[in-house]
């Protein structure tokens, strides 16, 4: 309530400009050009030379020194005639601020154009949403081109269709495109122009005007900006964006009455329809601003209300150049570092998340061994050598790579994973790895990486699928028409496809026949893929690059595989970047991990590109990414949360706990309770399931070659089932099935009772009580049971009398279900 009762109090009294602030008026300099241009304006203040809040129109008076050059006509500056003029904001305290405009061409005759102006009345309307007349089918029975990526074709909708009653040139406002969203006639979509508006008056002109086609010399739009690009504010406070369009003849227009606003994060900042943005909460956030097919990210940051001295930062560990932009996002959102975690919680934390199992006892007697100062990245070094390091990366890579028996025959899956292995295990760098996939050619069975193409055996989804597992751009929306939210046009999508066209396989269908999966894959030196809408090929190109001769008859994907791994790429080394903070943090620079969308900012930009770039400068050597990670004191801080640090989920205060992922949390409770799982692969044949003996016993479910495994417990525990190549098709969502199959269910009771596990051993052994406790929890949480816990324990013991198994078995069983045993922490 004392929060609701302040953002009221602020509405009602405006926002106080103090002393110690500065007042900018925005844009500061900027040009109108022709007799139709107009610019919105908006007074800022600027704090810590960052610009904050917008002070109120009612508080500031806007004056032109030259009114008969420009006029200020409810707060936007309009041309009247050409010259150079001054504008003045005064506000109630007597501050100003000034902006300088010149204005040119106000004598030519102005022509509204259809691609510039009359599409984006109808895109900022909503008229050709994909709700509305912008659906695959259109509304009764009148289509737009979803967002007007499309103007010609528009233009012929609009101009040429419904026997010509769209547009009434000699009486515009009887023009079916003005008459039903201004409702002057029924509209199911409801009023979507005022009459009284600048945009119906638009169109009204450009159909009086004789409603002129676009054409090929229309300006094009190359880009927009958007002012201010960053900003420091409070709660409460409010801002403003401003929006310009650049054309490639130069001219910069005020767009932002035809721009589209969304928040990232909502609860954070919201935004209008109009870009007045309200502040809601404390961190880092972004508007994505849309206009013509191009986006624009507008960032702000807002502190926590916290009051912490400088010196705790300045003092703060810093070990290497994670936690350098760590600490300085840190002290801008005023969030306090937690301090470092014990040696024992690094110890089973870095093992976890660097090779997919618990330590062992005698690993941890050697932790414990080494000197305090040096223990820590000797493990470190350790871990990053070890065979098990090899094991779980390649599982990691199989969920990109889609290694599924569902999809290839088993002989296909195995040589396409140990391809993959061996890979790893030479520790071979990124982009060479990448490069071999895509480019790879020869037998499936004797080249493993060829069944990325049995698994997409299209050009379309050889790109799509591409473009999402190495670049973390899903472009598939771009095969129908431009990219809703992303600068990605349906010719650059047609284009990069076309670098997949001549690939071909001999044995492609792999049926019956063909039983073990073996397939020829190769490249022919002719063959285009079409583009649906103009039924021809597409020049290709890679996104953003020049387009190769089409009559060239080398392998297209070299020039691709050069493309997408040069260090230069803005997307190859980001994308994979992510991927491994991800496995480290539980959560990516960028969330969703694969999602690295320009319209999906990191949560800290500066160290996802210094991340990115320390990966390009160690020759993408991921264990040299790796290892900058675990030595930094970003990673190794505890994850009990301070109150100064308690609200944020995405700024690495502290670690985040998060569940082990399904097949290592499998592999821990067979560690601990010293049991094996029997795993049994599944495989088709024609129209058959079938179950295939592919694991020998002691299998672990971190080295499975594949995901087609019978498993209830993986599937339970959300495994990827490598469909599709989305991060996503992996959940950590916890469930109330997962609580009652540990529980109750037939995974944990059948490795509690078995008679060759840890507690049966033991018992028989006759060690003491207080001997398998100390076992259970330095095997499953990697250190000694507190004196409380023992004496809970033992008591709990006592209660079974002489059914002392079934008691060691229940104690067994509270740790490995316990949440310090299933989360990583």
């Amino acid at each position: 309530m004392i929060r609701i009762f302040t953002f009221l109090f602020l509405l009602s009294v405006g926002v106080a400009v103090s002393p110690a602030e500065e007042v900018r008026l925005l844009p500061e300099a900027f040009l109108l050009s022709g007799s139709e241009s107009q610019q919105q304006l908006s007074t800022v203040t600027v704090r810590e030379n960052q610009i904050s809040a917008i002070v109120p129109s009612d508080q500031v008076q806007l004056e032109s020194d030259a009114p008969e050059i420009v006029e200020i006509r409810g707060g936007v500056a309009h041309a009247v005639s050409s010259g150079n003029a001054t504008i003045t904001a005064r506000l109630s305290a007597g501050r100003t601020a000034t902006a300088e405009v010149e204005v040119t061409g106000v004598n030519s005759e102005h022509n509204w154009s259809f691609r510039n102006d009359v599409q984006s009345i109808l895109t900022k309307a909503g008229c050709n949403a994909g709700a509305c007349h912008g659906a695959l089918a259109g509304k009764g029975g009148f289509r737009l081109s979803l967002k007007g990526y499309d103007s010609d074709a528009d233009y012929l909708a609009i101009t040429r269709e419904a026997h010509g009653r769209r547009i009434e040139i000699g009486d515009p406002g009887q023009s079916l495109v003005l008459a039903k969203p201004s409702a002057a006639l029924p509209h199911k979509g409801g009023l979507k122009l005022d009459t009284a508006s600048r945009d119906y008056q638009v169109i009204a002109d450009w159909i009086a005007a004789g409603a002129a086609a676009p054409e090929a010399d229309d300006p094009q739009l190359v880009r927009i900006s958007v002012s201010p690009e960053s900003a420091l504010l409070s709660p409460g406070d409010q801002s403003r964006i401003l929006v310009h369009a650049h054309y490639d003849d130069e001219t910069i227009v005020d767009v932002t009455h035809w721009s589209q606003f969304t928040a990232t994060d909502e609860s954070i900042a919201s935004v209008d329809e109009h870009g007045k943005v309200l502040v809601r909460g404390s961190g880092e956030a972004a508007i994505l601003v849309w206009f013509g097919s191009r986006v624009a990210l507008a960032r702000m940051t807002v502190p926590y209300p916290n009051e912490i001295p400088a010196d705790v930062y300045a003092v703060a560990e810093r070990r290497n150049f994670i936690d350098e932009l760590n600490l300085t996002q840190l002290q801008t959102l005023r969030l306090r570092p937690s301090p470092a975690c014990d040696d024992e919680t690094f110890l089973r934390r870095a093992t976890v998340d660097t090779i997919g199992r618990l330590p062992t006892h005698r690993e941890r007697e050697r932790y414990f061994a080494a000197d305090s100062e040096t223990r820590r990245d000797e493990l470190i070094d350790r871990l990053l050598a070890s065979d098990d390091f090899v094991d779980y990366w390649t599982y990691r890579w199989s969920d990109v790579l889609l290694i599924n028996g569902n999809r290839l025959r088993p002989d296909a899956v195995k040589a396409y994973y140990q391809w993959l292995h061996a890979a790893v295990e030479r520790n071979q760098p990124w982009d060479e790895l990448v490069n071999d996939v895509l480019t790879a050619t020869g037998s499936s069975i004797e080249n493993g990486a060829t069944n990325f193409y049995a698994l997409h055996q299209t050009p379309e989804e050889m790109t799509e699928n591409a473009c999402q597992a190495f670049l973390g751009l899903s472009i598939g929306c771009a095969k129908c028409h431009n990219h809703p939210l992303e600068k990605w046009t349906n010719d650059q999508y047609y284009s990069m496809a076309n670098l997949f066209a001549r690939v071909r396989a001999k044995g492609w269908g792999g049926d019956s026949r063909n039983g073990n999966g073996h397939r020829t894959l190769y490249v022919s030196d002719t063959g285009d893929l079409i583009q649906p809408q103009s039924g021809k090929p597409q020049p290709p190109a890679a996104l953003d690059a020049e387009p190769l001769p089409i009559d060239d008859p080398a392998d297209r994907r070299i020039a691709l595989a050069e493309w997408m791994t040069d260090s230069s790429n803005p997307y190859f080394a980001r994308a994979i970047t992510n991927r491994v903070w991800a496995n480290f943090f539980g959560r990516g620079l960028v969330e969703q991990v694969d999602d690295l969308r320009h319209s999906n900012p990191a949560s800290n930009e500066p160290l996802m590109t210094a991340a990115a770039q320390h990966l390009i400068d160690a020759d993408f050597n991921l264990k040299s990414l790796m290892r900058a990670i675990l030595r930094s004191a970003t990673y190794g801080r505890s994850s009990l949360p301070l109150d100064e640090n308690r609200d944020e989920q995405k700024y690495l205060s502290r670690y985040y706990p998060r569940r082990m992922m399904a097949e290592v949390l499998l592999d821990s409770i067979d560690q601990t309770l010293e049991t094996q799982t029997s795993f049994t692969a599944v495989s088709f044949s024609g129209a058959d399931r079938q179950k295939t003996d592919f694991y020998e016993p002691g299998t672990r479910a971190i080295e499975l070659y594949d995901s087609a495994v019978d498993s209830y417990f993986l599937q339970t525990f959300g495994r990827n089932p490598r469909e599709i190549v989305c991060e996503c098709e992996r959940s950590s969502e916890p469930s109330m099935v997962q609580v009652l199959h540990l529980s109750n269910g037939d995974t944990l009771n059948t490795k509690l009772a078995d008679s060759e596990g840890v507690i049966a051993r033991m018992v028989d052994a006759d060690a003491s009580d207080a001997a398998i406790i100390d076992h259970l929890f330095l095997s499953g949480l990697s250190r000694h049971p507190t004196d409380e816990e023992r004496d809970r324990l033992q008591s709990v013991i006592e209660e079974y009398g002489e059914d002392r198994l079934t008691a060691l078995q229940d104690v067994a069983w509270s740790v490995v279900t316990s949440t310090e045993f299933v989360f990583n922490h």
